[in-house]
C-alpha cells in the first residue's frame, strides 16, 4: 500500500512540472513579437503633400472700408443783392469751369459804369486844357509876361487834372466789378444740384444758395488706416503715393487711384488715421457718400520667401512646418513675418525646400512620409508641387 501512494504522488508531480515547462515555452517568445510590431507601427510612413517654398516680391495691402467724398463742394450764392434775370443751368447738369450759370438784373451797375465813363471822359478834357494852360504860362514866363507863381499854379492844375482822371478809371473799374457780379459762373467744373432759384426770384448777397457744383473728376475716397502702418504710408506718400484699389460695395467696378492725404493725428479712441486717396472718375460710377472696399499696397517685401499659410503650425514653442530631408518631416522653427489671403512671409526656411501642406497633423519629427499623387487646390498662390520621400 505504501508504494502505491508513493507512486501516485509521483505521477502527479511529474505532471505539474511538465505543464508548468509547457507554460513557459510558449509565454517566453511573447515579448520579442510584441516588440517587432510596435517597431513596425512606430515606423509606419504618413502620405502628405508638400509644396515648395517660393520666393517673390510681396506686396503688403490693407484691406479697408471707406467713402467717397467730393474733392470740393461749392455752394454759389450771389455777391450782390438782385433779382435773377435768366437761370443758364438745369438741375444735374455736368458744368465746366468758367460756365455761365445765371444772370442777374444788372441795370444799376451798367449805369453806374456809363456815369463813371462819362465822369473820366469830362476829367479827360479838363487835363487837356490844363496841360495847354501851362504851355502858355511857360511861353509867357520866358518872355516875362508872367511871374513863376502863375507857372506854378498851372503845373498845380495840371497836376489835380490828371489825379481826377486816374481817379475816374479806378471808379469805373470799381462800377466793372459791381457789374460782373450780375454774371454768376461756375467756379470748377462738377455737377450741379437742385437749382433754387428761378427768374424773378430775389436773392440776398452771400445768403441764398443758388445751386451746389460739386466736383467728380478726380474724386476721392476717405478711410482709416491703423497706427502700426502709418510709417508704411507716410514713406509711400513721399515717394509718390502708394496704389489703391477701390471696388463698389456691391460688386460693381474697380478703380485705380493714389494715396494723397494722411492726417496729422492719430484718432486715440480707435488707433488709427484719416487718409485719402484720389482716383479719376471720367464716367462718374464713384458717386459722393457711396461705400468702397479698398485695397492698398502700402510697400512690398522684395525677394521674400513664400510659403502657404496653411502649412504653418502653431505650437508651445512659437510657429513651425515640417520640412521634408532624407524622406523623413523634420520640425523647423519659422517666424511669421507677413500673412496675407493664402500665402504667408516666413524666415527659418530655405527658397526651394519641400514644405509639408496636407497631412500635417498626423507627422511627427524625423516621421516617415510618402508622397501624394496631386496637390490640394488652392495650396498656395503659385503652383503647389508634390514630392515623396521612399
Amino acid at each position: 500500500m505504501t508504494h502505491f501512494f508513493l507512486a501516485v504522488i509521483g505521477s502527479l508531480l511529474a505532471i505539474g512540472f511538465s505543464g508548468c515547462t509547457s507554460k513557459s515555452d510558449t509565454a517566453s517568445p511573447a515579448t520579442p513579437a510584441s516588440a517587432a510590431v510596435n517597431a513596425a507601427a512606430s515606423l509606419a510612413a504618413v502620405t502628405v503633400t508638400t509644396v515648395r517654398a517660393q520666393q517673390r516680391d510681396f506686396p503688403v495691402v490693407l484691406a479697408a472700408t471707406g467713402t467717397v467724398i467730393p474733392l470740393a463742394t461749392v455752394d454759389i450764392k450771389a455777391q450782390v443783392t438782385s433779382q435773377v434775370a435768366k437761370v443758364h443751368v438745369r438741375d444735374g447738369q455736368f458744368v465746366r469751369a468758367g460756365e455761365l450759370l445765371f444772370t442777374l438784373d444788372s441795370r444799376t451797375d451798367e449805369a453806374n459804369v456809363a456815369k463813371a465813363r462819362a465822369q473820366l471822359a469830362k476829367d479827360t478834357a479838363a487835363l487837356t486844357d490844363a496841360q495847354r494852360q501851362l504851355v502858355r504860362t511857360q511861353q509867357l514866363f520866358s518872355q516875362n509876361f508872367v511871374s513863376q507863381g502863375a507857372v506854378d499854379t498851372a503845373q498845380a492844375q495840371l497836376d489835380s487834372a490828371q489825379a481826377g482822371v486816374a481817379a475816374d478809371q479806378a471808379a469805373i473799374e470799381v462800377a466793372r466789378v459791381a457789374l460782373s457780379y450780375a454774371r454768376i459762373t461756375a467756379p470748377s467744373a462738377g455737377r450741379a444740384g437742385a437749382v433754387n432759384v428761378s427768374p424773378g426770384s430775389v436773392v440776398q448777397a452771400n445768403v441764398t444758395t443758388l445751386v451746389t457744383i460739386t466736383q467728380l473728376d478726380p474724386i476721392a475716397v476717405g478711410f482709416s488706416l491703423p497706427q502700426r502702418n502709418l510709417p508704411d504710408a507716410l514713406s509711400a506718400l513721399q515717394g509718390g503715393g502708394a496704389s489703391v484699389r477701390a471696388t463698389l460695395a456691391d460688386g460693381g467696378a474697380a478703380f485705380g487711384g493714389h494715396l494723397e492725404f494722411v492726417d496729422n493725428a492719430v484718432d486715440p479712441s480707435s488707433g488709427s488715421v484719416k487718409v485719402k486717396a484720389v482716383f479719376a472718375n471720367p464716367q462718374g460710377k464713384l458717386w459722393p457718400g457711396a461705400f468702397v472696399e479698398i485695397v492698398q499696397t502700402i510697400k512690398t517685401l522684395q525677394a521674400a520667401t513664400v510659403i502657404p499659410q496653411a502649412a504653418i503650425i502653431p505650437s508651445a514653442r512659437g510657429t513651425i512646418v515640417y520640412v521634408m530631408q532624407d524622406g523623413k518631416a523634420v520640425l523647423r522653427p519659422v517666424q511669421l513675418v507677413y500673412a496675407q489671403g493664402e500665402d504667408a512671409v516666413v524666415t527659418g526656411v530655405k527658397v526651394g525646400e519641400s514644405i509639408v501642406l496636407d497631412g500635417k497633423q498626423n507627422v511627427r519629427p524625423d516621421t516617415p512620409v510618402l508622397e501624394r499623387t496631386s496637390a490640394p487646390k488652392g495650396a498656395a498662390s503659385n503652383p503647389a508641387h508634390s514630392v515623396s520621400a521612399p
